[in-house]
């Protein structure tokens, strides 16, 4: 006797991406639910979502983590997907996820390889490949991380690894990178203020140390000039981050005694 084949819901959260939403829900119309969380986008993001699903929720923007946490908890199948708008199924991942629900599993969720794109370029070096991420996993079984920012999926059971890629086109340009690093530094900051007391020396040699871990250690010179950007990037989010959680430290801080 066949095994009957286990149910899929496709999670996304969404938010102004109108540019990208339609490729990522396309890259996912073959399974059996999609769920998409927007948070009150002010371009067409739902109008586009409602062309793939009936299940589109408008949820004001509370932070990456309750977003995702909502949208666990509206999926109705067996096994659940998450992805974010800029992210795609590639077709060797939909096949071994297919091939898995129509078997039986020892495994509660599957750490899936994700190929992370810079300006076009699939970057295999500066720790970006296979960059796993906890995405596929039984529904019940998962929640998400109460952070800011690089928040993840905990599984309760047991967790596999899966070998079919997810597609992120994570930095399409330069000013779209500038945006990111500047608002992701911003979250870091504030979710890392008071945990450490940052000094001079700090804002000087950690971002040194994040430039050369991810271009030397991590081997970002063999993807040239991409690789070299990549590892600048990470050098300048660090910068940031150590600048900001200086601030909040030493200028705002100080502000709200004074007003006190």
């Amino acid at each position: 006797m066949e095994n009957k084949r286990k149910t899929l819901s496709a999670v996304i959260i969404a938010g102004n991406e109108e540019k990208n939403i339609a490729d990522c829900l396309e890259s996912v119309k073959w399974v059996d639910e999609i769920i998409v969380v927007d948070s009150e986008s002010k371009d067409k993001t739902v109008e586009i979502a409602k062309r793939y699903t009936d299940k589109v929720f408008v949820k004001r923007w509370e932070g990456y983590a309750p977003q995702k946490q909502f949208a666990i908890e509206k999926a109705t199948c067996d096994w659940i997907l998450s992805l974010d708008a800029d992210e795609r199924v590639s077709s060797e991942l939909k096949e071994e996820i297919e091939n898995m629900l129509k078997s039986e599993t020892e495994y509660d969720g599957f750490y899936i390889p994700r190929r992370n794109f810079f300006l076009d370029k699939w970057i295999k070096s500066c720790g970006w490949y296979p960059d796993y991420q906890l995405r596929l996993f039984r529904n019940g079984k998962a929640h998400v991380t109460p952070r800011k920012v690089h928040e993840g999926f905990v599984v309760d059971g047991k967790v596999g690894y899966l070998n079919g890629d997810l597609i992120h086109l994570t930095h399409v340009d330069l000013f779209d990178t500038f945006e990111k690093i500047n608002h992701y530094s911003s979250l870091s900051a504030e979710e890392r203020v008071g945990k450490r007391v940052v000094k001079w020396y700090h804002i000087l040699f950690a971002p040194l140390l994040a430039f050369l871990s991810h271009f030397v250690l991590k081997r970002g010179f063999s993807d040239g000039v991409y690789g070299l950007m990549v590892s600048l990037n990470h050098a300048m989010t660090k910068l940031q981050t150590y600048m900001k959680i200086w601030e909040i430290q030493n200028v705002k801080s100080k502000i709200e005694r004074e007003v006190r």
